[in-house]
């Protein structure tokens, strides 16, 4: 079974494009530190529709179970991942879902 985990993230206006350059990189690092990722993707909402309510980065991680995504969610290099990241954040919204083929 595969696990997708989504992130859905608006940085405060505050917040610099070097300072989110510099989350995604440390985003990306925690596959090499985290052995359960087993994918990660991430983008820039691209404001076709205009209909992002104010949300500009999505980051998605791949995982093969629920208890491997319980196990990212409590990892150290996870927590201390999000104290650097969510102080940035203004708002966010986080979905895990199991994908089903059409």
């Amino acid at each position: 079974m595969e696990i997708k985990h989504v992130l859905v993230v608006k940085f405060k206006e505050s917040v610099s494009e070097e300072q989110i350059e510099d989350c995604i990189k440390q985003y990306g690092k925690l596959v090499d530190l985290i052995p359960s990722i087993k994918a990660f993707k991430w983008g820039k909402e691209i404001g076709m529709l205009n209909l992002n309510q104010g949300f500009t980065h999505v980051f998605e991680s791949t995982f093969e179970s629920v208890e491997d995504v319980i196990g990212f969610a409590t990892n150290p290099h996870h927590t201390n991942y999000s104290s650097v990241l969510m102080p940035l954040v203004e708002k966010f919204v986080l979905l895990d879902f199991q994908p089903a083929k059409v």
